[in-house]
C-alpha cells in the first residue's frame, strides 16, 4: 500500500474547496446535530454543525464551532440575542433534509419550512425543536470563546433539559446512540452510519479491561471469570 506525505506548503496551495475537505476529513468521524433558534421577532433558524463537543458533565455542558463571523451568521446571532438554543440529533431518515439547512438562506427564511422538517416548543422553551430528532437538547448559553488564530468561535452552553427515546437509556446513564439511528458525518458531506463493537469496562491499573452488555453488566459469566482471574 502507498502511503503520500502532504506538506504545510503543499495544503497552502491546494484549491480552498479541496483543501476544506480534506482538513475537514482528518479528525474521522464527527455527530450530525440541527441547532435551533429563534431571533427576537420569532424567525425561526435550523443549521448543521458537526462541532458539536462534551465539555463537562457537572455542570453539563457542551460546545460548538461558529465560522468567522464576517458575515451574517444567524444561529450566532440569535443566540447571543435570545441566550436559548437547542441541539437536535440527526437520525438516517432526515439525513437530507439536515445536510440541505447548510445553503445560505435569507434570515427571514426559516429553515424548517425550506427542507420539511417540523418545529415545535416544548415546556415553554424558548428556542424550536425539531420534531424528528430523537434525542433533543435545550441549552442556554453561558459563554462565546473567540480562537484568535483563526477567528473561529466557540459557543458553550448549558444543558436545561434532554428528551430522547427511553429504550435507548441504560440503568446505567449510558445513552445507546445506534438504538436512536444517528448519523455521523466525515468531512464536509460524507454520512454514515456505525455498528458498535461493544462497551468495555472502567478501566483500571490492576487487571485488564472485559466487555460489557449495552446495559453495562458484564457481557457473559465467562468474561466476568475471567476478569475475575486477571485481579
Amino acid at each position: 500500500m502507498e502511503n503520500i506525505t502532504l506538506s504545510k506548503s503543499e495544503l497552502d496551495q491546494m484549491a480552498t474547496r479541496e483543501r476544506a475537505h480534506l482538513v475537514n476529513s482528518l479528525s474521522g468521524f464527527k455527530s450530525a446535530n440541527l441547532i435551533g433558534s429563534t431571533d427576537h421577532n420569532g424567525n425561526y433558524n435550523l443549521s448543521i454543525v458537526s462541532s458539536v463537543i462534551h465539555l463537562g458533565s457537572n455542570p453539563p455542558l457542551l460546545g460548538f464551532i461558529v465560522r468567522p463571523h464576517q458575515v451574517e451568521r444567524h444561529s450566532l446571532e440569535n443566540i447571543l440575542s435570545t441566550s436559548f438554543y437547542t441541539i437536535n440529533a440527526v437520525s438516517t431518515d432526515v439525513a437530507v433534509k439536515a445536510h440541505q439547512t447548510s445553503a445560505r438562506y435569507p434570515k427571514q427564511t426559516s429553515e424548517f419550512d425550506a427542507v420539511d422538517l417540523t418545529s415545535y416548543i416544548h415546556n415553554g422553551f424558548k428556542a424550536p425543536f425539531v420534531l424528528e430528532s430523537p434525542l433533543k437538547m435545550a441549552m442556554k448559553f453561558i459563554e462565546r470563546i473567540t480562537i484568535e488564530s483563526n477567528q473561529t468561535e466557540m459557543i458553550i452552553g448549558e444543558i436545561q433539559f434532554i428528551e430522547t427515546i427511553a429504550h435507548a437509556l441504560m440503568p446505567d446513564g449510558y445513552l445507546d446512540i445506534e438504538a436512536l439511528e444517528l448519523v455521523t458525518v466525515s468531512g464536509l458531506d460524507s454520512y454514515h452510519v456505525t455498528s458498535r463493537m461493544h462497551r468495555l469496562s472502567y478501566a483500571k491499573t490492576q487487571h485488564n479491561t472485559y466487555p460489557l452488555t449495552r446495559e453495562g453488566e458484564p457481557s457473559s459469566w465467562e468474561a466476568f471469570k475471567n476478569h475475575l482471574s486477571l485481579i
